[in-house]
């Protein structure tokens, strides 16, 4: 199985810490298109954008946004990261990312998750005390959706299907679906039993920090009957890649520090990160992607090795990064960072078989 690594994006409308400007939402828009533009043409395998419902985010609406960028790229995967599936229509989403998949000659997929972020349960009309019900329901919908058509179906939360022709399909006919877990050992365990692929986010800790949780989403797909060793697992987690070391740390630090601040979880309620710890999570033992191209592809191995990954996924530019900066990240890690690491996974394979 070929090692991918892409980029995502949540497309944070943020002050500037170092001039004070405000983005306008119709720049980061267009520079998010723009990102998977250059991303594409770096040779890059992955774009992701990231669902929020806030006024510091551009990304209310990312199936929009993906079927722009498929139409200003030519190769690289289209994803969702995450589709907040408990506050979504399943039957929608699926109509909307076979879309994608049409528009983009079947580069389209969906990595489903809880959400993190709450707002649009309210927003939508969902009680937060069904968050956990309303997922597990609405996946097993959608994954019916993607199995069968016509489809009979009933839930607790949307009205039946009855002989329902949901259309259009994918451009093979199917959308690979992928589950994303935060850190949810429960959640790891009901994904393996569903022999789905799994991205596994990793915000701040060490570079061990999943690998229990690994572990028992891969026992729980044996368990289940399914092959694990077959099942793709990625890392998402947020970096930079710098000219060197140094450079790379002084330009992410002051707007992830910001980013974490102001468009945390919970408006208002944002982690204060001091450069030191900054510093410590950048570090070879802890999880940020940030720093050298050689760094980089020396961390993207250790996850390799420790936890069998098969994809990378990077936010890159979390805050506000300056177009420029970040743009100057992306051709580094696809023309530096990715055939190096795409070479020695696959070295690594070889030789393991």
């Amino acid at each position: 199985m070929a090692f991918e690594i892409g980029i995502m994006t949540f497309g944070e409308v943020t002050e500037d810490p170092t001039t004070g400007r405000l983005p306008s939402p119709r720049q980061r828009v267009r520079e998010t298109i723009e990102q998977a533009k250059v991303a594409d043409e770096v040779g890059l395998d992955v774009f992701g954008v990231g669902e929020h419902h806030r006024s510091d985010f551009v990304g209310s609406a990312p199936a929009i946004l993906l079927a722009a960028a498929a139409e200003a790229t030519k190769r690289i995967r289209l994803t969702s990261s995450v589709t907040v599936l408990g506050s979504e229509d399943p039957v929608r989403v699926w109509e909307q990312f076979a879309t994608i998949d049409l528009l983009s000659g079947g580069r389209a997929e969906i990595i489903a998750g809880r959400g993190s972020y709450t707002e649009s349960f309210p927003l939508f009309g969902y009680d937060l005390r069904d968050y956990a019900d309303l997922f597990r329901e609405k996946l097993d919908l959608l994954l019916k959706i993607r199995e069968h058509n016509p489809l009979t179906w009933s839930g607790r939360f949307r009205a039946p299907l009855v002989d329902a022709d949901i259309a259009p399909r994918g451009d093979g006919g199917t959308i690979p679906i992928w589950v994303g877990v935060g850190g949810s050992v429960a959640s790891a365990i009901s994904t393996g039993r569903l022999g789905l692929p799994m991205a596994m986010a990793l915000l701040l800790g060490p570079l061990t920090f999943h690998q229990q949780t690994i572990e028992l989403y891969r026992g729980s797909a044996q368990e289940a009957g399914h092959d694990a060793d077959a099942l793709p697992v990625s890392i998402n987690t947020h970096g930079y890649v710098g000219r060197t070391s140094r450079q790379a740390r002084d330009v992410m630090y002051p707007y992830f520090a910001k980013g974490m601040a102001e468009n945390n979880h919970q408006r208002g309620r944002g982690v204060r990160l001091s450069r030191p710890v900054f510093d410590a999570q950048a570090s070879p033992a802890a999880g940020l992607l940030v720093g050298s191209s050689q760094e980089i592809i020396d961390k993207l191995l250790a996850y390799h090795e420790l936890y069998g990954i098969n994809r990378a996924i990077i936010q890159m530019g979390f805050g506000g990064m300056p177009q420029k900066e970040h743009l100057e990240a992306i051709e580094r890690l696809g023309a530096e960072v990715a055939p190096v690491v795409r070479r020695e996974v696959a070295a690594r394979l070889k030789e393991a078989a």
